[in-house]
């Protein structure tokens, strides 16, 4: 009984260590898809995040708009505007669920304190 339990528990060790291998770093999903809009430091100071109209993500009063439920919505659905056009296309096929969840968690990390 030993015999087996000792390499099943090491192969769920090995397992568990490489899961993370597999998502990419929320920070590196904001450096790769977001910041070209919204700004290496989220306070949207790029010429198409003035042109987008994007929101300061670093200010405190704004992120206190929204929820963590409506950011991952949006994150994963894309923002249209009034009229349809399309304002941030969604990332809902990019990203995993586990992968917004970590992404709405460092967007609220850009708020200044």
């Amino acid at each position: 009984m030993n015999k087996i339990t000792i390499p099943a528990c090491a192969a769920a060790v090995f397992m568990l260590g490489a899961t993370p291998a597999f998502s990419a770093d929320a920070k590196d999903n904001w450096t790769k898809n977001c910041a070209s809009c919204h700004g290496p430091d989220g306070a949207g100071h790029t010429k198409a995040g003035r042109m987008a109209q994007v929101k300061n993500m670093t200010d405190p009063k704004y992120q206190a708009t929204f929820t963590d439920e409506q950011a991952a919505k949006q994150i994963k659905e894309g923002l249209k505007d009034p009229t349809g056009k399309e304002k941030m296309k969604a990332f809902g096929d990019l990203f995993s669920d586990a992968d917004i969840k970590a992404l709405v968690d460092y967007i609220r990390t850009l708020q200044a304190k």
